[in-house]
């Protein structure tokens, strides 16, 4: 999530030398996020249907479509990969076991408990509810499609990896801001209110707020700070790699072009 399904999903097979240990975790998290794809996928088409009924605001309909667009200018013309089409990309940020709980908890926060807000928001009649969080639950789905569509290409270098999840953190921040004061401000109940409809309404803000802190952590403490810098320097390094290779390519190039012409002047004398 938010730039995380980047960070620790591997792509690729494991060599042969890496440790049993790290094999066995990078194959858990790896089947753990191709499950996750399956529901990506169909969480796409279930908050479609919401977009589709108007609880989601044009602009952040045509964010993904901005977001994507700008993805694939920056990746061919400012940060251009340095690698072959066919190889394997590069893994940006190799994560703990702290870390994959980071991810665990995000992707509940972020996902599943905002999902279950909504379910259980239709299922009460509640349109407020669903119609504050629908918002954030399409740009996240969205962005988690477009996180692991691009992870598995060689065609995006790591920067345009990394500002993906972070243009689409800061928007969902604002959104996730907007959430919350409708929670807060905006949604009252009665004077004289059931334990069940209190129950439901602190949810909603507890669920909103946790969600404002957890992504401001996200993007100010990790996305920021380590995870842009971690894609520069291996892109700077892919690239000075790449340069060098080419360096020693050409002068032996030359070289037997020299040679070769040096033998056809000796066949002529």
């Amino acid at each position: 999530m938010s730039g995380l399904s980047l960070a620790v999903a591997p792509r690729s097979v494991p060599p042969s030398s890496t440790p049993p240990d790290t094999v066995k975790t990078q194959s858990v998290m790896g089947g753990v996020m191709g499950s996750l794809r399956v529901i990506e996928l169909q969480l796409v088409a279930f908050i479609m249907v919401f977009s589709a009924s108007g609880l989601v605001p044009l602009l952040d309909l045509v964010f993904p479509a901005f977001a994507t667009i700008y993805a694939i200018l920056l990746s061919r013309f400012v940060f251009r990969s340095s690698k072959h089409p066919s190889s394997e990309p590069s893994q940006v940020f190799h994560g703990s076991r702290m870390f994959q709980l980071y991810v665990v908890i995000g992707t509940t926060l972020g996902l599943f408990l905002p999902l279950a807000y909504v379910l259980g928001g239709f299922a009460r009649g509640d349109d407020h509810a669903v119609r504050s969080a629908t918002p954030h639950l399409f740009l996240l789905s969205c962005q988690i499609l477009t996180e692991n569509v691009i992870s598995g290409l060689s065609l995006f270098s790591p920067p345009v990896r990394a500002i993906v999840p972070l243009l689409y953190t800061v928007r969902r921040i604002f959104v996730i801001v907007d959430w919350n004061q409708d929670v807060w401000f905006n949604k009252t109940v009665p004077a004289v209110a059931s334990v069940k409809d209190l129950t439901w309404l602190w949810f909603g803000r507890g669920l909103a707020t946790v969600n404002l802190v957890y992504f401001s952590v996200n993007l100010f403490g990790f996305l920021i700070p380590r995870f842009l810098p971690r894609a520069f320097e291996r892109y700077f390094r892919e690239r000075d790699e790449a340069q060098v290779k080419m360096g020693e390519k050409e002068p032996a190039g030359g070289d037997t072009a020299v040679e070769d012409k040096g033998e056809e002047l000796k066949k002529d004398e």
